[in-house]
Protein backbone atom coordinates (compact mmCIF):
# COMPACT_ATOMS: atom_id res chain seq x y z
CA UNK A 1 0.00 0.00 0.00
CA UNK A 2 1.52 3.07 -1.01
CA UNK A 3 1.87 6.13 1.46
CA UNK A 4 -0.65 8.48 1.44
CA UNK A 5 0.33 11.98 0.06
CA UNK A 6 -1.18 14.96 2.87
CA UNK A 7 -0.92 18.55 1.96
CA UNK A 8 0.44 19.64 5.04
CA UNK A 9 -0.06 23.47 3.60
CA UNK A 10 -3.83 22.79 4.06
CA UNK A 11 -3.93 21.33 7.25
CA UNK A 12 -1.52 24.45 8.95
CA UNK A 13 -3.07 27.51 10.41
CA UNK A 14 -1.56 29.78 7.59
CA UNK A 15 -3.91 32.26 6.46
CA UNK A 16 -2.94 33.41 2.97
CA UNK A 17 -4.60 36.65 1.47
CA UNK A 18 -4.73 36.73 -1.64
CA UNK A 19 -5.41 41.07 -3.07
CA UNK A 20 -6.87 40.00 -5.87
CA UNK A 21 -9.53 38.50 -4.31
CA UNK A 22 -10.44 41.90 -2.69
CA UNK A 23 -10.08 43.53 -6.44
CA UNK A 24 -13.53 45.34 -6.75
CA UNK A 25 -15.64 45.02 -10.24
CA UNK A 26 -15.97 47.32 -12.47
CA UNK A 27 -14.41 49.19 -15.27
CA UNK A 28 -11.39 51.92 -14.59
CA UNK A 29 -11.88 54.92 -16.92
CA UNK A 30 -9.10 57.94 -17.25
CA UNK A 31 -11.28 60.81 -17.87
CA UNK A 32 -9.30 63.74 -19.37
CA UNK A 33 -10.82 67.04 -19.36
CA UNK A 34 -8.02 68.65 -21.78
CA UNK A 35 -10.46 68.65 -24.90
CA UNK A 36 -12.88 70.69 -22.90
CA UNK A 37 -9.98 73.23 -22.53
CA UNK A 38 -9.84 76.69 -24.96
CA UNK A 39 -6.76 75.64 -27.14
CA UNK A 40 -5.82 72.98 -25.25
CA UNK A 41 -4.56 75.80 -22.54
CA UNK A 42 -7.24 77.57 -20.44
CA UNK A 43 -10.77 76.42 -19.22
CA UNK A 44 -13.06 78.91 -19.57
CA UNK A 45 -15.85 78.91 -17.35
CA UNK A 46 -18.87 79.13 -19.34
CA UNK A 47 -17.79 76.84 -22.28
CA UNK A 48 -16.76 74.49 -19.59
CA UNK A 49 -20.04 74.33 -18.25
CA UNK A 50 -21.45 73.52 -21.51
CA UNK A 51 -19.98 70.92 -22.01
CA UNK A 52 -20.36 69.10 -18.42
CA UNK A 53 -24.45 70.13 -19.06
CA UNK A 54 -24.09 68.49 -22.54
CA UNK A 55 -22.00 65.40 -21.59
CA UNK A 56 -23.67 61.90 -21.12
CA UNK A 57 -23.04 60.93 -17.44
CA UNK A 58 -24.83 57.84 -17.39
CA UNK A 59 -22.19 55.88 -19.43
CA UNK A 60 -20.33 55.88 -16.25
CA UNK A 61 -22.47 53.95 -14.50
CA UNK A 62 -20.98 51.41 -12.04
CA UNK A 63 -17.72 52.57 -13.30
CA UNK A 64 -14.40 53.52 -11.22
CA UNK A 65 -13.59 57.29 -12.54
CA UNK A 66 -9.80 58.97 -12.72
CA UNK A 67 -10.42 62.50 -13.78
CA UNK A 68 -7.18 64.21 -14.80
CA UNK A 69 -5.68 66.73 -17.22
CA UNK A 70 -3.08 65.74 -19.69
CA UNK A 71 -1.72 68.76 -20.73
CA UNK A 72 0.17 71.19 -18.96
CA UNK A 73 -2.63 73.97 -17.80
CA UNK A 74 -3.96 75.18 -14.41
CA UNK A 75 -7.43 73.70 -13.59
CA UNK A 76 -9.03 75.51 -10.86
CA UNK A 77 -10.25 72.86 -8.33
CA UNK A 78 -14.01 73.42 -8.72
CA UNK A 79 -13.81 72.01 -12.23
CA UNK A 80 -12.86 68.05 -10.99
CA UNK A 81 -15.59 69.03 -7.83
CA UNK A 82 -18.15 70.08 -10.88
CA UNK A 83 -17.32 66.79 -12.77
CA UNK A 84 -17.75 64.67 -9.28
CA UNK A 85 -21.47 66.37 -8.80
CA UNK A 86 -22.23 64.54 -12.30
CA UNK A 87 -20.48 61.26 -11.89
CA UNK A 88 -21.62 60.97 -8.01
CA UNK A 89 -24.89 59.19 -9.42
CA UNK A 90 -23.01 56.74 -11.80
CA UNK A 91 -19.76 56.07 -11.00
CA UNK A 92 -18.62 53.55 -7.75
CA UNK A 93 -15.76 55.96 -7.31
CA UNK A 94 -14.29 59.13 -8.22
CA UNK A 95 -10.96 60.53 -7.84
CA UNK A 96 -8.82 63.34 -9.14
CA UNK A 97 -5.24 61.78 -10.50
CA UNK A 98 -4.42 58.81 -12.32
CA UNK A 99 -5.45 55.19 -12.81
CA UNK A 100 -2.54 54.12 -10.07
CA UNK A 101 -4.06 56.68 -8.00
CA UNK A 102 -7.46 55.26 -8.56
CA UNK A 103 -6.33 51.22 -7.99
CA UNK A 104 -4.68 53.06 -4.11
CA UNK A 105 -7.55 54.65 -2.88
CA UNK A 106 -10.05 51.16 -3.93
CA UNK A 107 -7.71 49.30 -2.02
CA UNK A 108 -6.76 51.69 1.14
CA UNK A 109 -10.79 51.79 1.58
CA UNK A 110 -10.77 47.74 0.84
CA UNK A 111 -7.95 47.72 3.29
CA UNK A 112 -9.49 49.73 6.06
CA UNK A 113 -12.66 47.81 6.00
CA UNK A 114 -10.72 44.11 6.36
CA UNK A 115 -12.10 42.67 9.25
CA UNK A 116 -8.00 41.80 10.57
CA UNK A 117 -9.77 39.56 13.85
CA UNK A 118 -9.64 36.20 11.23
CA UNK A 119 -5.56 36.95 11.15
CA UNK A 120 -5.19 37.07 15.60
CA UNK A 121 -2.08 35.37 16.51
CA UNK A 122 -2.12 33.16 12.85
CA UNK A 123 0.54 32.85 9.91
CA UNK A 124 -0.03 35.02 7.47
CA UNK A 125 1.04 34.93 3.95
CA UNK A 126 0.60 37.92 1.89
CA UNK A 127 0.48 36.73 -2.03
CA UNK A 128 2.81 38.39 -4.22
CA UNK A 129 2.02 37.66 -7.64
CA UNK A 130 -1.03 39.22 -9.26
CA UNK A 131 -3.45 39.35 -12.68
CA UNK A 132 -4.83 42.45 -11.34
CA UNK A 133 -3.08 45.55 -11.07
CA UNK A 134 -2.99 45.55 -7.46
CA UNK A 135 -0.50 49.02 -6.47
CA UNK A 136 2.21 48.51 -4.54
CA UNK A 137 1.17 50.37 -1.82
CA UNK A 138 -1.92 48.20 -1.08
CA UNK A 139 0.47 45.76 0.07
CA UNK A 140 2.18 48.21 2.72
CA UNK A 141 -1.74 48.98 3.78
CA UNK A 142 -2.14 45.45 4.43
CA UNK A 143 0.85 45.12 6.60
CA UNK A 144 0.33 48.05 8.23
CA UNK A 145 -3.38 47.12 9.20
CA UNK A 146 -2.84 43.31 10.62
CA UNK A 147 0.72 43.71 12.16
CA UNK A 148 -0.88 44.12 15.19
CA UNK A 149 -3.11 41.04 15.38
CA UNK A 150 -0.75 38.52 13.28
CA UNK A 151 1.71 35.90 14.68
CA UNK A 152 3.90 36.36 11.59
CA UNK A 153 3.83 37.81 7.95
CA UNK A 154 5.21 36.37 5.08
CA UNK A 155 5.24 36.86 1.26
CA UNK A 156 4.81 34.77 -1.28
CA UNK A 157 3.61 31.44 -2.10
CA UNK A 158 3.08 28.53 0.53
CA UNK A 159 5.97 26.32 -0.51
CA UNK A 160 8.48 29.60 -0.81
CA UNK A 161 8.22 32.52 1.82
CA UNK A 162 9.87 35.41 2.64
CA UNK A 163 9.55 36.06 6.20
CA UNK A 164 8.62 39.81 6.81
CA UNK A 165 7.56 40.21 10.41
CA UNK A 166 7.49 38.11 13.49
CA UNK A 167 5.56 39.45 16.87
CA UNK A 168 7.72 39.08 20.05
CA UNK A 169 6.47 38.67 23.02
CA UNK A 170 7.40 41.70 24.13
CA UNK A 171 5.76 43.15 21.11
CA UNK A 172 2.39 45.04 20.63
Amino acid sequence: MADEIINRVANSPLINIDLEDFYPVGERILFDIKDWLFQGMILKEKEFRQYVQAHDWSKYQDTYVALTCSEDAIIPSWAYLLLSTKLAPYAKRVVVGDLILLETVLFQEIVINLDIETYKDKPVIIKGCTNKPIPASAYSFLIHRIQSVAKNIMYGEACSTVPLFKRTRDRF
